[in-house]
């Protein structure tokens, strides 16, 4: 006699700790795993789940912190986008490791010849609005150093 599935389907106003147990669609149908199994299996569909669609709300100390833990190691290409001037970056003159926000605040001239010049772009992840931001800062107080790309992205 099989015994039967129990499935557990997303409760959006449910909040979830790592031994809950949630059933989701995969490629081989309905698959059920512990939320602290999930985080490890599709760390970025979980993570899309609460940051972009909303539609999943986790305990930040048992889910969601470990679950950013994994995302830097599963796709560090989505993390760097997610975490855009939150990320810790090696960055000359601050020792072991800083926010990027603030040199990005602090020193736009140096962060823009950092980032740009010395081919950091891979390093933080600016969305176009960040660019924007610095590249307008730069051109006003060193214009001479801006890159004419960046300069027609402002004009």
């Amino acid at each position: 006699m099989e015994e039967e599935k129990q499935v557990f389907p997303l409760d959006s106003e449910k909040l979830y700790y790592s031994s809950d147990k949630l059933t989701l669609e995969t490629d081989e149908g309905p698959v059920t795993y512990k939320m602290g199994v999930w985080i490890s299996v599709d760390p970025v569909r979980i993570h899309k789940m609460i940051i972009k669609d909303k539609i999943l709300q986790v305990d930040e100390i048992e889910v969601f912190n470990p679950l950013e833990s994994k995302l830097r190691r599963a796709d560090p290409d989505y993390y760097k986008r997610y975490m855009g001037l939150k990320l810790v970056i090696d960055y000359p003159g601050y020792g072991t490791g800083v926010v990027a926000k603030i040199p990005f605040e602090n020193d736009p001239v140096g962060f823009y010849k950092w980032w740009r010049k010395q081919k950091h772009e891979d390093k933080v992840h600016l969305n176009r609005g960040y660019q924007i931001i610095l590249f307008q800062k730069v051109a006003q107080m060193e214009p001479k150093i801006i890159l004419k790309k960046d300069l027609e992205l402002i004009r």
